[in-house]
């Protein structure tokens, strides 16, 4: 049996060696993810039988999550035109999340917004919309976005005038910038032709990565949207109002590169 002063001898040995753990354990703590309970699983109503094509069209609510919720750890933020599969849907607390999957195998939740898809009615006029409070590049990025993903939607033709429009304000500020960093006493001096550094241009890139392209007047060193859009437009929208926009603007593009 342990006198009293064997007690109190052990007391303290006791508190010393428990107290680097307990220490240690407070200082791991906060680094500790919180995890929910379980993992979530789709209940059946929520899955789809066949995955929907869709595409980002917001980034700024474009965040990629490992559950479906605003305060769940992100996995990636995703870039507009970033092409997913819908494989899921899920409410939470009023916002609707889609169980997506990126390939070649990630796959994760993102808020519904984010996204459009040529098989949900209504989306391609969300997106229309969208584009009118863009402006610049990311409105002519938008804008080529709809084309490649509705090419059925009504409001395809005006879309198609619009890309047009922005594209020949585009070559404009192209036109500038190539004429103020491009040296001429360098482009002689290389021995290539002249309108192959136009061409060349880095200033172009943005443009052609959405499908956007320019010709060129080497006489006035001048840059001019092909004009792609105007001619879908008479080709297969011929009884729109748009078609007389887009003969009227190729005739001018016509006479521009003279």
């Amino acid at each position: 049996m342990l006198s009293k002063f064997s007690v109190y001898f052990l007391l303290p040995t006791a508190f010393l060696l428990f107290f680097p753990f307990a220490a240690n354990a407070q200082k791991h703590r906060s680094r500790i993810r919180p995890l929910l309970k379980k993992p979530f699983v789709n209940s059946p109503a929520s899955k789809y039988r066949t995955p929907v094509p869709a595409v980002v069209i917001e980034e700024k609510l474009a965040v990629l999550r490992f559950e479906p919720s605003l305060i769940a750890i992100p996995m990636q933020r995703m870039r507009a035109g970033r092409s997913v599969s819908i494989t899921g849907e899920r409410q939470v607390e009023g916002v609707t999340f889609y169980r997506v999957q990126l390939p070649p195998d990630k796959s994760g939740w993102v808020q519904a917004q984010a996204l459009a898809s040529n098989a949900r009615p209504g989306d391609d006029e969300r997106l229309a919309k969208l584009i009118r409070v863009f402006d610049g590049f990311e409105q002519l990025e938008l804008a080529s976005i709809f084309l490649e993903n509705f090419p059925k939607s009504t409001f395809r033709p005006a879309i198609l005038l619009l890309v047009g429009d922005l594209a020949e304000e585009a070559a404009q500020e192209v036109s500038r910038a190539a004429l103020r960093k491009l040296d001429a006493n360098e482009m002689q001096a290389s021995g290539a032709p002249v309108h192959s550094f136009y061409l060349n241009f880095n200033g172009l890139d943005r443009y052609r990565k959405v499908g956007i392209n320019f010709v060129f007047n080497l006489n006035v060193k001048q840059f001019h949207y092909d004009g792609a859009v105007w001619l879908e437009i008479l080709q297969k929208h011929s009884g729109d109002t748009e078609a007389l926009e887009a003969r009227k603007r190729l005739d001018s593009l016509a006479l521009q590169m003279k």
